[in-house]
């Protein structure tokens, strides 16, 4: 089983919090402020509203979130800032919540056969590193990592997933540049297979997401997998940078169109003061949020956990 999930809560909670300090400081943690200092009245909800706009929730999330708040503190009766709190914890742990996100890791041994993850996403949103720290979150469960750099489209693709792989310990598998993505897919599936490895990590291609022929090489790869193994590849995961907010999302339509994404590695979140985006992609595109990217070094990686992600989004900001 690769689990991957299940090591070190305390470690991934640490980041967790590291990974969302800018967007609690700059909105969710003022929150409690607003509770303090404003009455029960419609200008409360406003407020508060206002704040997970400007988060990156969506106006209409926002909106439907504060007003499920709204209900149900006239109907309970909430009049303490700390019960609205606890209760919007809920609602977004709620909204946030996917169930079926850690089975999708805890995966039978293939045997002889790797597990195969197909990472795609639109050039500079943080993929290649993004794929070094989860090659080498794997390495700490102890599995065998191999990589391959089927994004042949940019000359210097394959070279720096080489160095990143160099730095943690992993080979590549890498052809000349402008070589057939499909036959790097090929052949890095059968050096996975012939080496005995446990997780196979396949870079692809992310110029010009918009244009259909970059989508129909990824389906050719998608198509050449499942030709080795009926079950491969086992996950499909786009690569978003949180920094760009909402124009994320229609790259992650096109890509999930395509190829079926099966969940995201939100890349930068320590960058970016709307973390409320988060919500925005887990809600209106029905994907879960798998792994969040807390920094720059390899390491700076925490498997998504809603209820410590709203936790950590929520903590009172010091005075």
């Amino acid at each position: 089983m690769l689990n991957l999930f299940k090591k070190d809560r305390a470690k991934n909670k640490q980041r967790t919090e590291e990974g969302v300090r800018r967007s609690r400081e700059t909105w969710f943690g003022k929150i409690m402020g607003v509770l303090r200092t404003s009455g029960p009245g419609d200008g409360l909800w406003d407020e508060m509203e206002e704040i997970l706009v400007s988060a990156d929730l969506g106006v209409e999330t926002s909106i439907g979130l504060i007003g499920r708040l709204k209900d149900r503190a006239a109907r309970e009766h909430l009049d303490s800032p700390q019960q609205i709190l606890d209760h919007l914890k809920e609602e977004l742990g709620a909204s946030l919540a996917d169930d079926g996100a850690e089975a999708l890791w805890d995966s039978p041994d293939h045997g002889e056969t790797p597990y195969v993850i197909l990472v795609v996403g639109v050039n500079g949103v943080g993929k290649t590193t993004s794929i070094a720290k989860l090659a080498h979150r794997f390495q700490e469960e102890g599995k065998k990592v191999l990589l391959g750099a089927a994004d042949t489209f940019r000359a210097a693709a394959a070279q720096q997933l080489r160095v990143l792989g160099s730095r943690i310990g992993v080979d590549v598998i890498a052809h000349q540049p402008g070589a057939d993505p499909g036959a790097v897919a090929y052949d890095a599936y059968q050096a996975g297979k012939s080496r005995g490895v446990d997780v196979l990590i396949i870079d692809t291609a992310g110029r010009l997401h918009t244009k259909s022929n970059l989508m129909e090489e990824l389906k050719k790869i998608h198509r050449i997998l499942a030709r080795q193994d009926l079950s491969a590849p086992h996950q499909v995961l786009l690569v978003l940078d949180a920094t760009t907010g909402y124009n994320g999302l229609a790259q992650a339509r096109t890509f999930t169109e395509a190829v079926g994404c099966t969940g995201v590695f939100l890349a930068k979140l320590d960058g970016t003061a709307r973390g409320g985006i988060v919500l925005a992609i887990h809600n209106e595109l029905q994907l879960p949020i798998l792994f969040i990217g807390t920094g720059e070094q390899v390491q700076d990686i925490a498997p998504f956990d809603a209820r410590e992600f709203v936790e950590a989004l929520l903590e009172p900001v010091p005075a």
